[in-house]
């Protein structure tokens, strides 16, 4: 009898090294040591200094409100039971969409924490049209927002007034087109597979965490691109725009996208804009706070990039008509 010699088992491949966050760092912090002083010659330059400004307001407005979303977005996944939804909001999705953008007021945030608030809003049922009207809606009629109209436009309620009516139109009309020709496959929501079968606070920190990181990161990228914008764009240009009705609307709706206000802040910097129109700074109080750079990030990260291409203009292109239309009637 022949005796078969069974083959050596085969070596398991040596386990590749990667390169984590803390090489990362720490190669960063070995960089700064030795190109110290570099570094800090180029800090010191105007230009620099400007977009250290910008970037750290857009985020020191933005981050609070983000966390504040954030929470309330794990509340609603977690504690809040999808019948709720169904109760609280008409079941004809037409209704639904005018009920979630006046739902907007009781939220006292803005766009930042309006965004992943919208997103679990989808993902406990509610009908996506209704959860974008909610999304456009709460961070330009809320009550904090209303007020800080009041105060940058101290005497005229026709403003904030104008404000409210225009910024709810375009939330409503963007829901009713969503409800009309949106698709499911624009949509990709993140999974929350990952809470399925944990108790209801480890499910809710755990969500916290994912959502902070998710969304956090492309805040940064939004609030970055908004302070690169405010350097390189010259403000001579906007004097000289302000003489054409039809163009200073657009150029400030066009600024709003770019400097990515917090919408707490935003009249305030309306009110600073004496050269324009008042029709022209209602539509940067109407735009801000529905579609910016950070916004668009932000809702790239959430929904998807095929819903942030398709959304995100037409947003910008509805409010702007809104605006040209309704300014002249409001104000």
């Amino acid at each position: 009898m022949t005796l078969t010699q069974e083959p050596a088992p085969a070596k398991a491949p040596p386990k590749q090294r990667r390169i984590g966050s803390v090489e990362i760092l720490a190669a960063l912090l070995v960089v700064v040591v030795l190109f110290r002083g570099p570094i800090t010659r180029s800090l010191s330059t105007p230009v620099l200094q400007t977009w250290l400004t910008v970037f750290v307001s857009v985020m020191t407005q933005a981050m609070p409100f983000l966390v504040l979303g954030v929470v309330l977005s794990a509340i609603i996944a977690v504690f809040v039971p999808p019948s709720f939804f169904a109760r609280a909001l008409p079941s004809h999705p037409a209704l639904a969409v005018p009920a979630a953008g006046i739902a907007g007021v009781v939220l006292p945030g803005c766009e930042c924490a309006s965004v992943p608030v919208a997103g679990a809003l989808v993902r406990r049922g509610v009908t996506p049209a209704a959860a974008f009207a909610f999304l456009l809606a709460s961070p330009a009629v809320n009550p904090i927002v209303l007020v800080s109209t009041a105060v940058a436009f101290p005497g005229q309620p026709r403003v904030v007034i104008a404000r409210a009516v225009t910024s709810l139109v375009v939330a409503c009309l963007m829901g009713w087109l969503w409800q009309a020709f949106g698709k499911g496959i624009w949509l990709r929501m993140p999974s929350r597979a990952h809470l399925d079968g944990m108790a209801k606070w480890p499910a809710f920190w755990a969500s916290v965490r994912h959502d902070v990181l998710h969304a956090g990161g492309f805040l940064v990228i939004g609030a970055a691109s908004a302070a690169v914008i405010a350097v390189v764009v010259p403000k001579s240009w906007l004097t000289n725009l302000a003489a054409n009705a039809v163009v200073a609307i657009v150029v400030l709706g066009l600024l709003a996208v770019l400097l990515s206000i917090c919408s707490e802040a935003d009249a305030f910097v309306a009110a600073s804009l004496t050269q324009f129109s008042m029709t022209a700074r209602l539509a940067f109080m109407v735009v801000g706070p529905m579609i910016d750079l950070k916004l668009f990030a932000m809702q790239a990260g959430i929904f998807g990039r095929s819903f942030a291409l398709r959304f995100a203009p037409a947003t910008f292109v509805l409010a702007i008509g809104v605006s040209a239309v309704l300014g002249p009637v409001l104000l």
